[in-house]
């Protein structure tokens, strides 16, 4: 599924409540997205059972309603579409970019856990699939917000998982195969899977699917520097003061505060930087906050990027 048109995407798992960085990476592929006329998909990525959290998919399909991020389309659930893997990894067997690998990781311990060769000891019952890579397999793409960026994947990542040993579906594979499904060419998320997007594009090759651009936003991190998402600073967004989170939301996204000054109606603000977003203004570091700082209901004194 291919268009001219724009097409964005959130894609959360469902490990929890949405915290403020999950928050402002959906609220800037939103704006990218509408800014530019175009769709915005939604996606829950729950291919991981050991980690879904029993009710977070709603809930967090809840607070993006609450804060007016309507979405195009239906709601996508990984956990429903294993079939489209597999039809994949089938394609990538049959080609030969892909591989049964019995190793474990301890097999794989003396070369950091980055496999180049199959090195196991014993068949296994419950063996791996590997996506092949080989050497001088650099990747070099173009990110929105970072610019220039390579990944030497063979040295730096080696053959990558496709499917589990458990039987879980690879996040890589899951996540290429549906944005394709969902007719996705603009992808805003962390700067935490920037690292992720060199075998992305491997797989996307591979498959035969057209490669989105990529703008990868700055982390929100605590204190110490731990990604936000896993400190205690996490606390959940206020679903039920929109309008202030989102004015804060904006100016993290560099926007200038100004431009929805006096704003108090949640459509009306979203109508307003839908129309004014920049992406030219878009920062590039990771923003530092005080524990707690973005917890509800958001009104502490700004946070100031490091």
């Amino acid at each position: 599924m291919t268009s001219n048109l724009p097409c964005g995407r959130f894609a959360p798992s469902p490990t929890g409540l949405l915290h403020p960085g999950s928050l402002l990476a959906a609220f800037g592929s939103w704006l990218l997205a509408r800014h530019h006329g175009g769709l915005w998909r939604l996606r829950i990525e729950d291919v991981d059972p050991p980690r879904t959290v029993a009710g977070a998919a709603q809930a967090q399909l809840q607070t993006l309603a609450a804060f007016g991020l309507a979405h195009d389309g239906p709601v996508i659930w990984q956990s429903a579409r294993g079939d489209a893997y597999q039809t994949a990894l089938d394609r990538l067997l049959a080609d030969g970019h892909a591989f049964v690998c019995h190793c474990s990781r301890s097999d794989l311990a003396a070369t950091g856990g980055i496999h180049h060769r199959c090195v196991a000891r014993q068949t296994r019952p419950d063996p791996a699939v590997r996506f092949r890579v080989p050497a001088g397999s650099v990747v070099h793409f173009e990110d929105g917000l970072r610019g220039r960026q390579q990944q030497d994947v063979h040295a730096e990542v080696g053959d990558f998982v496709l499917r589990r040993a458990d039987g879980c579906w690879a996040y890589q594979l899951a996540v290429v195969v549906d944005d394709a499904a969902q007719g996705v060419n603009e992808v805003v998320r962390g700067a935490d899977l920037l690292d992720s997007t060199a075998r992305q594009i491997l797989l996307q090759r591979a498959l035969g699917l057209p490669t989105p651009r990529y703008w990868h936003l700055p982390l929100l991190l605590d204190a110490p520097g731990h990604k936000l998402s896993k400190s205690l600073a996490a606390l959940p967004v206020d679903a039920s003061q929109p309008v202030p989170v989102l004015h804060r939301l904006w100016e993290l996204l560099g926007q200038p505060s100004t431009t929805l000054e006096g704003i108090d109606d949640r459509d009306v603000l979203l109508a307003a930087a839908q129309r004014s977003f920049n992406p030219g203004l878009l920062p590039r570091a990771d923003i530092l906050l005080p524990a707690g700082a973005l917890s509800a209901p958001m009104l502490q004194n700004p946070p100031s990027p490091t």
